[in-house]
């Protein structure tokens, strides 16, 4: 049920920013093209702002205003009616029945949403490459795939396993941090989103620099 929430119904969603994503990175590079190397330079330009950047952080984001608002007051609810408490009379450890399966859920859904992004964004990119700049199926996905490494996919999936992680964990612990009183559940669904978007968002910054440190290291330039 989760990743049909969180992953299914955010599709349309997902379709519509990725789509505009690819055309704007293209449509953008378009007049700086002939500086920066040509058209070869697409593969590149899509690896490094989409498929690293936009891709896992636009998910992210997505899954914070959609979903993380949806569980974190769920959960509140549920503390509120005491469902929590009659789990645990039943001796049903409420982690292992209200929060595994979600987390899990919001894992794949994360993962899920981010890969169909990069897909939909890449498809964009070309359409609009292919209408403006006449460039072949063949030579937009020769640049795409010279330009991509396993360097890239390890931190594509680093990004979405940590962002769908650490979304879903805040959101449940602050849902489940309720007390006794309805008016907490608005403050802690605030609490949830905020503390998400900004490990979310120091996690994916604190990569970027890791591995562009890294790399001009490897060059000799620091």
């Amino acid at each position: 049920a989760q990743i049909y929430f969180t992953a299914w119904q955010a599709v349309p969603l997902i379709s519509v920013l990725a789509l505009g994503s690819g055309t704007l990175v293209i449509m953008q590079a378009t007049s700086q093209l002939n500086v920066l190397g040509g058209t070869k330079m697409i593969g590149q330009l899509l690896v490094m702002i989409v498929i690293r950047e936009l891709g896992p952080l636009l998910t992210a984001l997505i899954v914070i205003a959609r979903s993380g608002t949806a569980v974190a007051s769920e959960l509140g609810t549920m503390k509120i009616n005491k469902e929590t408490e009659a789990l645990e009379a039943l001796g049903i450890h409420p982690l292992s029945y209200i929060v595994f399966p979600r987390l899990l859920g919001g894992i794949i859904s994360v993962l899920s949403l981010a890969v169909f992004f990069n897909f939909v964004a890449i498809m964009g990119g070309y359409l609009f490459s292919r209408v403006v700049l006449d460039i072949p199926f063949h030579f937009y996905f020769d640049s795409l795939s010279a330009a991509l490494t396993l360097e890239d996919v390890g931190i594509f999936l680093l990004k979405n396993t940590f962002s769908g992680t650490i979304i879903f964990i805040v959101c449940c612990y602050q849902g489940l941090s309720v007390k006794q009183s309805p008016h907490e559940v608005p403050q802690v669904t605030m609490k949830a989103v905020v503390n998400s978007i900004i490990y979310v968002m120091t996690f994916n910054f604190a990569v970027t620099a890791i591995y562009y440190f890294s790399t001009l290291k490897n060059l000799g330039l620091i």
